[in-house]
């Protein structure tokens, strides 16, 4: 969809889109033909919290939970600005609270299985919404920072699984799916922790 605040390319798109419902049968996979436009102003993405920082060998509990926890916390202000200013958010759709979203993640990074929120979908979909609502949250934060509204997804990508706790614990979550003896879970891994041209370099 582009950068935020460029309509005009996001109509595009949403265009070409509806263009595959008249398609003769489907499945239908198309790549879009235009490059996504990227703004001048932004040159670099800085993580607003250090890994490095967090990191205590004093500390009792599992260092990357302790991480991302207070990487969460940095983020929580530029979040709820995110929310005041846009009057909205795509974080919810896991049922979980912020503060007990970290939580839920890692216990699968231990290979434990927290108590399912949600009593309409099964635990695997669950975690899907969670990992969701995870991303979300940094996207919808960071590019409320000043300079960073216009940064492509690309730039946005890349500082999240780069540079961030939260992109170390999914790129770990997508193993410990990919493990599972459960067909969900393991699909869940495959295909839907970790976009695949991130999984693909992140290998190499």
């Amino acid at each position: 969809m582009g950068a935020p605040e460029d309509p005009a390319f996001q109509r595009r798109v949403l265009l070409a889109l509806l263009k595959l419902l008249e398609a003769p049968e489907g499945p239908v996979l198309e790549d879009y033909p235009e490059d996504e436009p990227e703004s001048d102003e932004i040159t670099v993405l800085a993580c607003p919290v250090n890994f490095s920082q967090y990191l205590d060998e004093s500390e009792e509990e599992d260092q990357m939970l302790v991480a991302l926890k207070r990487e969460m916390t940095a983020m929580r202000t530029w979040y709820d600005m995110a929310v005041a200013k846009r009057n909205r958010t795509t974080v919810g759709a896991s049922g979980i609270e912020l503060d007990k979203l970290g939580d839920f993640i890692y216990a699968f990074v231990k290979g434990e299985e927290p108590e399912n929120p949600r009593d309409d979908v099964a635990i695997p979909y669950t975690l899907k919404f969670a990992v969701e609502d995870l991303e979300s949250y940094y996207m919808e934060g960071i590019t409320t920072q000043p300079g960073q509204a216009g940064a492509s997804s690309k730039k946005l990508r890349d500082w999240f699984w780069d540079e961030t706790v939260a992109g170390k614990v999914l790129l770990d979550l997508k193993k410990v799916c990919e493990a599972s003896s459960d067909n969900i879970m393991n699909m869940m891994g495959a295909h839907f922790i970790v976009p695949g041209d991130v999984a693909r370099r992140k290998q190499e």
